[in-house]
């Protein structure tokens, strides 16, 4: 995908305190080396906070074309965006997203596909997506179809 690895904001609010805590140590026992460090430390928090603040969303666009190229951070990225345009009331980016990830073969992709044209447009048009995620080992995909491959809505009977 060729962009930097992700930082969590955690190291960043970890050593923001951290350096406070070591710079009031070294300013109580004396010890210059501890004042010394405590400011590396706060202008690295403060540098990690503002990278993160700089760094720019995701691109679908660029998440579909890794994840067509094999990449499997990509593809779970693409899936991440598809579930939040479907929870901000994004129907249709979700699922041209979700589609994006089912091409790359993500199984979690063809269950929340599934899903989410199941909420649309019933469960006899969900069938297919759904089949193939228990097709291919989604556990509770596999729990709606009786044992001969009928479906079986409820889910309560074991798939065989």
């Amino acid at each position: 995908m060729g962009s930097a690895p992700r930082r969590g904001p955690g190291l960043g609010y970890f050593l923001l305190p951290a350096g406070g805590a070591l710079s009031l140590t070294g300013v109580i026992t004396g010890n210059s080396t501890s004042v010394g460090l405590s400011w590396i430390m706060w202008v690295l928090s403060i540098l990690l906070l503002l990278g993160n603040r700089s760094r720019r969303p995701a691109d679908p666009r660029e998440l579909a074309a890794a994840a067509a190229a094999g990449d499997a951070r990509a593809v779970r990225g693409l899936r991440t965006l598809a579930l939040a345009a479907r929870a901000e009331g994004r129907p249709a980016a979700a699922e041209r997203m979700l589609r994006q990830a089912v091409e790359a073969g993500d199984v979690e992709s063809m269950w929340e596909l599934g899903r989410l044209v199941e909420q649309r447009e019933g469960l006899t048009e969900a069938e297919p997506w759904l089949r193939m995620a228990a097709d291919h080992g989604h556990p509770v995909a596999k729990r709606l179809f009786r044992p001969g491959g009928a479906l079986h809505p409820d889910g309560a009977g074991p798939t065989g």
